[in-house]
């Protein structure tokens, strides 16, 4: 029997990383009945961290998605629980995630507060318009403040916050926690703090809860125009007045409530359940899905959140798994019976829905149908990956892709034998299946197969991963950077001339470009194609290259960019434009003119002032005040800029932006540095160009690895 959209959560858990997701998803399947004992990371038994990998390292690398019951006020509610990744290598596994989401619940550590990736995540839920709650979790923790974590939401992250909670001690003394909206005490009892023992606010906590309470009130009511009359009016404000108007708040993202609890000593979670249930939308309140028709680019169209309407649906995660790939699917609109028929508009293939299911981690509940709402796995699904769209064939609709970022870092592999050669091409075209984020590529001149990614530990379990679960005998080179292209000046009229006429039928292709600098923010107002950051236009008038052959032009330039023009790396941030050429009746042919776009662009880059970029990592080091000294001597001497300093009690906080290629094996260095007490987090921020003497350095080596 179908649910009720009304009565459907679908959110996600996303944070720093160790700030405690993977703990608070446990204890919702705890709480919730979905598992009968409580999964721990540090001991390797979390349900949602369920691959090998992530139970070793004590991380989460992929996002596990799992649907459970709660019930709120008498009624039942399900809710489906996506458990995302803290890692920045793993940004990918957020960015999909966040991507069919109705909400969000991002979970702070109550000592650090807003760290680096909760910025990360937190723009990218801002990205796809995403309401939230915010967690203040390990109230237990030595050091912790509710205070110091809630400035850092208002501060770092430029939130609405309000505080709908306020915890009964913090550190070793934290016991309970003051619901401000009902000005209630909770208490957790039992083994598992299972049972929830509400009682009335001590005299100790009375002050400091009644101006938290105060300031809620006050906030609450700016967001709403009829409890501002009723507040500066004196007249009281009811209970659910208050739940009322923040509910809407949240769902139009206007304010964000703050809860706080100790996932670890099971306090806190049940309340956030409730909060869940009380205020992110159901699907029903989130608006139709946008998309376009697939037949005309220019025409949107929208579907309501309707078991009724057309069906469509967002595939955002694919899994290989030996009886056939697990696909998984955001329902937004419709029904959908195992076995039927669907269209993905953006390929034009047919696909067979042989299979639904209902997922928890890894395990599996077969269903026959599912509806607008749902987010569940399909099998039977062949040629439609992440980011890909699933609809009525007879209504065709193709919904907004997602957003997936560029790989900063690569490495060699090879395989070790004619066998292990035949399985890594399979194995590779899993992995890219499974993981929008990585790239695999044939280096012709080296003979190497070349996989990148977006750090070190990304690359380490995707070699990890060949290797254990994919049996492929590979050897493994060092990690490189992945550096890029660009031009600094325009240059016009380029003629690229092919042109091979010894006798029999030759080879003619002729055409002319203008090479300029340009920007995906172009490429958008411009409505030009941004496949991997180039732009082609074609300005051809009066048939000097008839049309059969254009397309050949922007191959020929396309594929010269991505191979690299000038350095041997890919060309970004530029735009061809094609504006004049010849042909010969006889002589000429598609091959011939994608040579001709070859080289044009190779002409038109020699002259366009061509330089290096490298990938620049946002870095934030956490340092005792002892070793600040080393920590900021060897950002200098790593090429680095610090950007800011910020005092976090005994530790200073380092915001320094580094070129990744002086980043190898920084975390080992850093902890040499400080007898082990400093660590640091990093994510990509910007590709930017390098020095001179560094071009020149990187271009002898990359020859020297070319000749080996």
């Amino acid at each position: 029997m179908a649910t009720d959209l009304s009565h459907i959560r679908n959110f996600g858990i996303c944070a720093h990383i160790d700030a405690g997701k993977t703990t608070v998803s446990e204890r919702i399947l705890y709480y919730t009945g979905k598992n009968y004992k409580i999964g721990e990371v540090h001991e390797g038994t979390a349900t949602m961290d369920f691959l090998e990998e992530e139970q070793q390292r004590g991380i989460t690398i992929q996002s596990a998605a799992t649907t459970c019951p709660w019930t709120r006020s008498g009624r039942e509610y399900k809710l489906n629980l996506i458990d995302t990744p803290g890692h920045v290598d793993f940004t990918i596994e957020v960015e999909r995630s966040l991507r069919v989401l109705d909400g969000a619940c991002a979970v702070f550590d109550g000592k650090e507060g807003v760290e680096a990736q909760s910025e990360t995540v937190w723009r990218q839920a801002d990205r796809y318009k995403v309401p939230r709650l915010c967690f203040v979790n390990k109230m237990d923790k030595l050091g912790a403040s509710f205070d110091f974590s809630f400035g850092t939401i208002k501060s770092r992250l430029g939130a609405n916050a309000i505080a709908i909670q306020y915890p009964i001690g913090t550190g070793p003394e934290f016991q309970g926690i003051i619901d401000l909206i009902t000005m209630k005490a909770f208490y957790f009892k039992g083994e598992k703090g299972e049972t929830v023992i509400e009682k009335d606010v001590g005299e100790d906590w009375k002050d400091i809860a009644e101006k938290w309470r105060h300031d809620m009130v006050e906030k609450i009511s700016e967001l709403d125009d009829h409890l501002m009359e009723k507040y500066l009016s004196g007249s009281p404000i009811s209970e659910q007045e208050l739940k009322d108007a923040l509910r809407k708040a949240v769902v139009a993202r206007t304010c964000y409530p703050v809860l706080c609890g100790a996932a670890l000593r099971n306090i806190g979670v049940q309340m956030l359940l409730d909060a869940v249930v009380d205020y992110l939308p159901s699907p029903n309140e989130k608006p139709a899905v946008e998309g376009t028709d697939p037949r005309d680019k220019e025409v949107r169209m929208s579907r309501p959140h309707d078991k009724d309407a057309p069906f469509s649906a967002l595939v955002f995660k694919v899994v290989s798994d030996q009886h056939g790939d697990l696909t998984y699917i955001r329902v937004y609109s419709g029904t959908l019976t195992k076995g039927t028929r669907l269209l993905n508009p953006g390929n034009g293939k047919k696909e067979n829905a042989s299979r639904i299911f209902e997922m928890h981690a890894q395990n599996r509940i077969p269903l026959e149908e599912t509806s607008a709402g749902n987010i569940v796995a399909v099998v039977g699904i062949k040629d439609s990956y992440t980011g890909d769209t699933l609809c009525d064939a007879d209504q065709p609709i193709l919904l907004e892709r997602m957003h997936f970022p560029e790989p900063v870092i690569s490495m060699s592999i090879e395989p070790k034998s004619a066998e292990d050669k035949r399985k890594l091409s399979e194995a590779l075209g899993v992995i890219r299946r499974e993981d929008p984020s990585f790239r695999s590529h044939f280096d012709e001149e080296t003979g190497q197969t070349i996989i990148s990614g977006m750090g070190e530990l990304h690359l380490e379990i995707i070699s990890n991963k060949l290797r254990r679960d994919m049996k492929v005998n590979v050897d493994v080179g060092k990690p490189r950077v992945s550096y890029r292209e660009a031009i600094t000046k325009k240059v016009e009229w380029v003629r690229g001339l092919f042109k091979k006429q010894s006798g029999g039928r030759g080879q003619f292709g002729d055409c002319q470009i203008h090479l300029e600098p340009y920007t995906a923010d172009q490429a958008k107002a411009d409505e030009l194609d941004f496949t991997e950051n180039i732009a082609f236009e074609n300005k051809i008038v009066g048939g000097s290259i008839p049309k059969e052959y254009i397309p050949s032009v922007e191959y020929g330039v396309r594929q010269t960019a991505l191979t690299g023009v000038t350095y041997g790396y890919p060309l970004i941030n530029a735009k061809i434009t094609l504006v004049d050429g010849s042909y010969h009746d006889v002589d000429s042919s598609q091959v011939a003119f994608e040579q001709a776009g070859r080289i044009a662009l190779q002409e038109a880059c020699a002259k366009a002032g061509a330089v290096l970029l490298e990938p620049i990592m946002k870095v934030v080091v956490t340092v005792p005040n002892d070793y600040l000294g080393n920590i900021t001597g060897d950002i200098s001497a790593r090429r680095g800029m610090i950007i800011d300093t910020d005092d976090r009690g005994v530790v200073k906080l380092v915001t320094a932006e580094i070129p990744l290629s002086e980043l190898f094996g920084y975390t080992t260095a850093i902890r040499g540095m400080s007898q082990g007490r400093a660590s640091a987090t990093m994510e990509f921020l910007e590709y930017r160009q390098m020095p001179k003497n560094m071009i020149e350095q990187i271009v002898e080596e990359k020859k020297g690895k070319d000749k080996k």
